[in-house]
């Protein structure tokens, strides 16, 4: 019954998906809401321009839509259930107001830095507060072994980290085609497998429900994409993986299941530290996926390549927790 549960979960979240994009797509357009490119990005990104953004609000649609109706239906909607609803809630209009303000309000970059952190940390904050009225334990639980640490309230500043970091770092990987659709969908199909390990049964609903709704999205994010998810739905997706691995107690594992994500911010924060120290950059462009466009790859080539990496470090993940 709760194997099939999984499989209609899926199913429905892809439906919504596949079904409401046709409609959206063209409001999108109607209302211009069309994303710039950044001139300093690799000029092949130019021809993107005008491609609708926001795609996100149909992927925090569809997530939020199946989770309620496949957990009522299947299992008990439990406050992991609207915990994880609210951080994805949460970040995904935080993501939304800087989509806004970058296609409407014409301002590229958005919300500034401090406007988007000062949100992020609130969400977290208010996350820490009803996990901790719940009773949740404050431990995190380290690979390879099983061995628990418990920070009492220094858990609130890993919460904070992880949730702001994690939200962060898919937002910086979405930067080609279907590339965030393709390793989210796999990294939330390997945490959906290790919540239903644990008989987490509404967690592994959620997590399933963002896999179809994310491969909906790909049929129309797939290159060349029709609609792009924006911060609306990077963020939203990188707090629900991050929630979803401290709920499951394997908030460490992220780092493995999440792989790609972390390389790509440490890309990043390398590139950063490297021109500012030395004068110099080790990667053609940063974010990671930008370099190999800039040696020659093809987009189509980068991201297939990256949702293969992705895999393996989902399995690897898994074979750690499970058979190890």
């Amino acid at each position: 019954m709760l194997e099939q549960a999984l499989f209609f979960t899926i199913l429905m979240g892809f439906l919504i998906t596949v079904l409401f994009s046709p409609i959206f797509i063209p409001f999108l357009k109607r209302l211009k809401f069309g994303q710039s490119i950044r001139e300093e990005g690799p000029k092949s990104h130019q021809k993107k321009s005008g491609t609708p953004t926001m795609g996100g609000i149909m992927i925090l649609f569809s997530i939020i839509i199946t989770s309620l109706v496949m957990t009522g239906k299947f299992a008990e909607p439990t406050v992991k259930t609207y915990l994880l609803l609210l951080v994805t809630f949460g970040f995904g209009v935080l993501g939304f107001l800087d989509d806004f303000i970058k296609v409407v309000m014409k301002r590229n970059l958005g919300l500034t830095s401090k406007q988007k952190l000062l949100g992020q940390i609130i969400i977290s904050i208010v996350f820490y507060l009803i996990y901790k009225q719940s009773g949740f334990s404050t431990e995190v639980t380290l690979p390879f072994g099983g061995y628990s640490i418990d920070l009492g309230w220094f858990y609130l500043f890993f919460v904070i980290f992880w949730l702001v970091g994690f939200s962060n770092a898919v937002n910086l990987t979405d930067g080609l085609d279907g590339l965030v659709s393709g390793t989210a969908a796999i990294a939330f199909g390997a945490y959906a497998v290790l919540a239903w390990n644990q008989s987490q049964f509404e967690v592994a609903i959620f997590s399933v429900a963002v896999v179809g709704a994310v491969l909906g999205f790909l049929v129309f994010n797939a290159h060349p994409a029709k609609v792009f998810m924006g911060d609306t739905g990077s963020l939203a997706l990188g707090g629900a993986i991050a929630t979803i691995a401290i709920l499951t107690k394997l908030e460490i594992l992220l780092i493995i299941i999440g792989g790609v994500f972390v390389i790509e911010t440490l890309s990043v924060i390398l590139q950063v530290i490297s021109f500012k120290t030395t004068g110099k950059r080790i990667f053609r462009m940063s974010p990671l996926h930008h370099h190999y466009e800039l040696s020659g790859w093809s987009e189509w080539r980068v991201v297939v390549t990256f949702w293969s990496v992705g895999l393996l470090f989902a399995i690897l993940g898994i074979y750690i927790e499970v058979w190890m």
